[in-house]
């Protein structure tokens, strides 16, 4: 994230949960809100493996520290970066696109991957950026988005899902230089390939190790998808305040793209009310390693992580069905 400009049940699955709560199907429980898409739908999100998430995060680790510590923007740890996720992708039947572009006289990375099939007139996109900043590897920031959103797209091809909606993941370069890799993709859509576009959620920053529940207040539809699942799990969330800019969505929300996402928070300070409520530790930052050398694998809550890419999941098939 860029300056400013597990909780599962043993043998159910959460979003497995979140279908009973809303049946009505446990003894007791209280109705979840009524969910904005079928039953059916929000049936097939698989549970993500957290132990896979982390997987990557060490292989993002390993690739930093074999490239001078980072996996910042137009630096050989960038490029290492993109190329590992893009083997995972073209594994399992993606068609991956890299889009080059240059900033602060570097030459910069998107990877865009789309799944085959569903309607490409409703494109759902999901996407984190991939870069770190020059003084560390990123792990939190924003390894942790990118990894959760890398092992979604698996779990699309794993189960095979054949959602009604063209499903598109993205990972974004130079978002900690302003925003560039984003907003280049953006600006590069014509007017007909941007209206196609029915949503766009971002990840940034979801592993946070004092972490926070924080869901963004744009579009109305996909911040109730993200409320009603941690709902389920009987979690309060807030909403994002750290402000619209700050990261890859609002590239996408200027462009009039419905768009909304999860965070766990970074160099603000965690209240005692917010302790209270999430646990961790009051008056301490979110994440006291933000854009610092200690953003390692060490660096990760895998509570926080293992709810967020769930929640992510979650969205992808909810808001894709």
């Amino acid at each position: 994230m860029k300056l400013p400009v597990s909780g599962r049940m043993a043998t159910v699955s959460a979003t497995s949960f979140v279908m009973l709560l809303t049946s009505g199907a446990i003894a007791g429980a209280a109705p979840a809100s009524a969910p904005t898409h079928s039953v059916a739908a929000v049936a097939a999100a698989p549970t993500i493996p957290v132990a896979n998430v982390k997987a990557h995060l060490t292989q993002l680790q390993s690739i930093a520290t074999a490239n001078g510590g980072n996996r910042a923007h137009g630096r050989t740890g960038y490029k290492a970066s993109l190329d590992y996720v893009k083997a995972q992708l073209d594994a399992v039947g993606y068609t991956t696109t890299i889009q080059q572009f240059t900033s602060s006289g570097r030459t910069g990375y998107n990877l865009i991957a789309d799944w085959p099939g569903g309607d490409t007139g409703q494109v759902l996109m999901a996407g984190s950026h991939l870069d770190s900043v020059t003084s560390g590897a990123g792990i939190n920031d924003n390894g942790s988005g990118s990894s959760a959103v890398l092992e979604t797209a698996l779990a699309v091809a794993r189960s095979d899902y054949q959602p009604t909606k063209h499903l598109r993941f993205a990972w974004w370069g130079a978002e900690e230089l302003g925003l560039v890799g984003s907003r280049y993709y953006v600006n590069n859509l014509s007017s007909a390939n941007r209206a196609r576009v029915s949503g766009y959620l971002n990840f940034d920053m979801i592993g946070s190790p004092n972490p926070g529940y924080f869901v963004y207040d744009d579009d109305p539809t996909i911040e109730k998808t993200f409320k009603d699942y941690y709902t389920g799990l009987g979690i309060a969330t807030e909403i994002e305040t750290e402000g619209d800019g700050r990261s890859d969505h609002a590239p996408f929300k200027n462009a009039g793209v419905p768009v909304g996402g999860l965070f766990s928070g970074a160099d603000y300070i965690k209240t005692a009310a917010q302790a209270a409520k999430w646990g961790g530790t009051a008056g301490q930052a979110f994440d006291r390693c933000y854009h610092s050398s200690c953003d390692t694998t060490a660096n990760i809550n895998d509570t926080a992580l293992d709810r967020n890419a769930n929640a992510l999941a979650y969205a992808v098939w909810t808001l894709s069905a």
